[in-house]
């Protein structure tokens, strides 16, 4: 069972109803119990960063569980916008630090790149690292929907499996061993986003 992690931020209704469309078993939960058996995860996530760790905070319990999974168990997890920034270990936008999964640092959009938050579609790259999912249903064409005012920079460049640019060049994913993030979203991003989940999980399942 794919569990759907529910902190109280994200788009978790539309994430679970792309999963269903693909024909995989997905399921919403806050339940620790649920998350520490998994088969996979996704960290899903809209809004601020302090926020979002201390709702993954106050239960003790849902967080031990959490790393339980992802850590100890090796579960796959896929962490989406403010679910990937919460990967890494600080962000710009708060004081709180992060889960510290990726040796990374979130930081906010100089104002040189134009309109903040960077919101719309914007092709990416893939980085084919060793180490990376393979990437052979992601054409070269792309295209996913974006909505951030703050981006993720890796200290590891093998962790980046994507690029984007805005005004600057970003990551719009990362990748480290059962840890993989996405910047965009892939629930809104149609038909790419669809190619992406199936990606994804035919080879994580």
């Amino acid at each position: 069972m794919i569990i759907i992690v529910d902190y109280g931020l994200g788009n978790i209704g539309s994430i679970e109803n792309m999963i269903s469309h693909i024909g995989l078993p997905a399921q919403i939960s806050n339940d620790p119990l649920k998350i520490s058996e998994a088969k996979a995860l996704i960290l899903p996530g809209v809004g601020k960063f302090d926020q979002g760790i201390t709702n993954l905070e106050e239960n003790i319990s849902f967080k031990k569980a959490l790393i339980t999974s992802v850590l100890e168990k090796k579960a796959p997890i896929l962490g989406i916008c403010l679910g990937m920034q919460l990967m890494c270990k600080t962000s710009e936008e708060g004081n709180k630090l992060g889960l510290g999964w990726i040796d990374a640092t979130v930081k906010k959009f100089p104002p040189e790149v134009g309109k903040i938050p960077h919101m719309g579609w914007r092709e990416v790259s893939v980085i084919d690292n060793n180490n990376k999912i393979k990437s052979n249903e992601l054409s070269s064409d792309g295209r996913f929907y974006f909505v951030h005012s703050y981006f993720v920079e890796c200290h590891n460049t093998q962790d980046v499996w994507m690029k984007a640019n805005y005004g600057i060049n970003f990551v719009a994913a990362f990748q480290k061993e059962n840890i993989t993030g996405v910047q965009f979203h892939p629930e809104k991003s149609h038909r790419y986003g669809i190619n992406f989940f199936k990606n994804y999980f035919n080879q994580i399942l």
